[in-house]
């Protein structure tokens, strides 16, 4: 089923909308640097509610939320709740999102199921060895051989222990995006046994990429809804919920 990604990944929303935010000049205010000093990547700042001022950092290599009281003498980590339960997150923090995090997904590392310049694109975590992939990708044929549809794969190995082997071979193909189709066809890939170290490293960049996303399992796909708003499909796809993912046939 599609969900706005934002309500599960809200502190991210406060991180990624540094982008239209100045760069920072000036030391961070002392309860920040103590916060530095105990491991937090400050990234910058933002204006909270309530007189709050906001940092976006990185902790563990996660998103996370501070908040600078008023009087500049505690910083509180963590997300701003209000009277109703609900946190806060402007709309424009929601956009800014979107949009980082869209950016985030362009630069990994997948090979590309249908014609450059379709009018939507799709990114999707894809197992070798995971049929519900294969599933999705006969599934979109339609829409991909209609020229509507560009479904990018971002490569992952986690379902069997060759699982890796085969995202590499992929990845490494003297035609990657032939490889693909051919592999999800039927004509099942040899798993490349010694990967090239640059392959290596783009599929720990891509494992490392849907950890931070919050997927655990695949296919997992992102797109773009009318709006821009980031949206998510786990697993196979009903018919009614591709129509939403790849758009009217």
């Amino acid at each position: 089923m599609t969900a706005p990604l934002l309500l599960r990944l809200a502190p991210l929303a406060l991180w990624l909308s540094l982008n239209a935010l100045p760069a920072h000049a000036q030391p961070w205010p002392a309860p920040i640097q103590a916060l530095e000093a105990q491991g937090y990547e400050i990234l910058g700042s933002f204006p909270g509610p309530s007189g709050l001022t906001g940092y976006a950092s990185l902790y563990l290599g996660r998103p996370q939320a501070v908040y600078l009281t008023a009087d500049g003498q505690q910083a509180i980590v963590g997300n701003v709740t209000d009277a109703k339960g609900e946190k806060w997150n402007p709309e424009r923090l929601d956009r800014q999102f979107s949009a980082a995090l869209w950016r985030q997904l362009e630069t990994s590392h997948w090979i590309a199921d249908g014609k450059t310049g379709a009018q939507r694109v799709i990114y999707t975590f894809t197992d070798p060895n995971c049929p519900y992939c294969r599933q999705l990708w006969r599934d979109a044929r339609p829409w991909v051989q209609a020229g509507k549809v560009q479904i990018r794969h971002i490569l992952v190995g986690l379902l069997a222990e060759d699982s890796p082997a085969k995202a590499a071979a992929l990845l490494a193909a003297p035609d990657p995006a032939a490889a693909l189709a051919r592999h999800e066809a039927g004509a099942s890939i040899q798993p490349l046994a010694k990967p090239p170290a640059a392959v290596s490293a783009k599929l720990a960049a891509n494992q490392q990429l849907m950890e931070r996303f919050g997927v655990f399992a695949t296919p997992a796909s992102f797109y773009r809804d009318a709006r821009g708003q980031l949206q998510k499909v786990q697993g196979a796809p009903t018919a009614a919920t591709l129509q939403k993912l790849l758009g009217p046939r």
